[in-house]
Parts: C-alpha cells; sequence; structure tokens
C-alpha cells in the first residue's frame, strides 16, 4: 500500500475539524511553525498543506495575518446539455490562454484516431470565479482538418465558436460523447489553477464527432469539493399507442 504524502496527512488533520465544525469561519489557524513543530514535520510540509486548503478553499490566507477558516465554499454547475456544445462554465468567466501547434500524444491521438506524429492545435483557457481559477480547459483537434486555410484557432475571429468554424471547414458535428472521472491534479494543470499537485479533480473528456470521425477533443478539470456537473438532456416523446 502507498504510504500518503505527509502533506496531504497533515491537510486531512486540519480539514476533519473544519469539516466537523470544530473551527467555525474566522477561525485562525497555527502558523506553519507551529504546525511544524507540533506535527513533527517540516516547514515546507506546513506550508504546501496550507496552500492545499487554500485551493480547495476552506482556508483564506491573510498577508501579515495568517491563515483562517473560511465560509463553506460555493458549488458552481456546470451545464452539459445536448442542445448545444457551448463553454458550459455557467458562472464563471472564461480566460483564454492561446493556441498552440504541438506533435500530438498519447492518449491524445488515440482519441482523435490520429497516427504518431501528426501535428495538433492545443487551445488552453481557464474558469475563473471572483478572479480565482477553478477549472481548466484543454482542448485539441487535427490541424490537417483546416490547415491552409481561415478557418483554423490561430485565424478564426474570436466570436466564431467550434461548431461554425468546423462546420464552415466541411466537417459538421453531428454527435459528441463525454466520458466523466476522477483523478489527482498533475503538475503541469496545477501551476494553471494556482493549486498544489495531488488533489481530486472532476475531469471530463468531451469528444466531437463529425459522422464517425472525430475532429476535436478536450479536457474539462475542475476541483471535485466545488464543481458539480448538471446534465440537461431532450427525451424524444414516446408515440401514444393505437387503442384496439
Amino acid at each position: 500500500m502507498t504510504r500518503k504524502p505527509r502533506y496531504l496527512w497533515l491537510a486531512d488533520q486540519l480539514r476533519t475539524p473544519i469539516l466537523r465544525g470544530e473551527m467555525p469561519p474566522g477561525t485562525r489557524l497555527p502558523s506553519r511553525t507551529r504546525l511544524a513543530r507540533t506535527y513533527r514535520v517540516s516547514e515546507q510540509i506546513s506550508r504546501t498543506a496550507l496552500r492545499l486548503l487554500v485551493t480547495e478553499g476552506l482556508v483564506e490566507a491573510r498577508p501579515g495575518s495568517g491563515y483562517y477558516v473560511r465560509d463553506v465554499p460555493d458549488v458552481f454547475r456546470l451545464c452539459r446539455t445536448d442542445a448545444t456544445s457551448g463553454s458550459g462554465l455557467g458562472r464563471l468567466s472564461r480566460e483564454p490562454f492561446g493556441t498552440e501547434q504541438e506533435i500530438g500524444e498519447h492518449p491524445i491521438n488515440e482519441r482523435l484516431r490520429m497516427r504518431e506524429g501528426e501535428p495538433v492545435y492545443r487551445t488552453t483557457s481557464r474558469g475563473l470565479a471572483e478572479g480565482r481559477p477553478l477549472t481548466l480547459h484543454r482542448s485539441w483537434e487535427p490541424a490537417s482538418l483546416t490547415v491552409g486555410t481561415l478557418r483554423t484557432p490561430f485565424d478564426s475571429a474570436p466570436e466564431v465558436g467550434l461548431l461554425e468554424r468546423l462546420a464552415s471547414a466541411g466537417y459538421p458535428v453531428d454527435r459528441v460523447v463525454e466520458e466523466v472521472g476522477v483523478r489527482v491534479l498533475r503538475d503541469s494543470e496545477a501551476a494553471l489553477l494556482d493549486s498544489a499537485p495531488g488533489i481530486p479533480v472532476l475531469v471530463v473528456e468531451r469528444t466531437h464527432f463529425s459522422g464517425d470521425r472525430p475532429v476535436e477533443t478536450s479536457d474539462l478539470i475542475g476541483s471535485a469539493d466545488q464543481c458539480r456537473l448538471l446534465y440537461k438532456l431532450t427525451l424524444a416523446r414516446p408515440r401514444p399507442r393505437g387503442r384496439a
């Protein structure tokens, strides 16, 4: 059995009384030095544990004063619907980071059914709540679909959506597949979310299809504590049965 990192263990020792209400909002937490002495860990570990609790929304850092218990963090519902294929960010504001061309790697190649060495366009953005990053969105599409046209993510106008852009390039999207899971936050993602790697996150893998061909795939990553997925699906009305 893998031993839990010490900073996660220390975060557990502080998180439990907070969630039980034993440390109400406004309670000042011990300093990093005091935590290190009390729990016999390094100050680096106590600092990382406190930062993790800040990321989870349970604790806030007040410059020059210390760390304090926050009110219960807000829950953000990310709407998923079969009627549109928008950002799905709900009340979050979108902060774009831009697009880059790179060589596709596993498992993106597998999701896009691409051969090794083929280029993709990768677009990155964040969802913000009161200026704080809460979700990370990364999407990939085969460069071969639009290269040499004015319909690449680089050339298309910002107000032109994905579906409109791909349709004008001859790839109308007629099917979307989503797979939802939970995993830990990776190092490369943690930096963009101003968070600590290793915390549990919700991951939505969405792939757009034009016929049988996948034309874009994306990852929506958000805090497992604060993000919920709200699905709105249209059901066909059953035909009334004829009377005998």
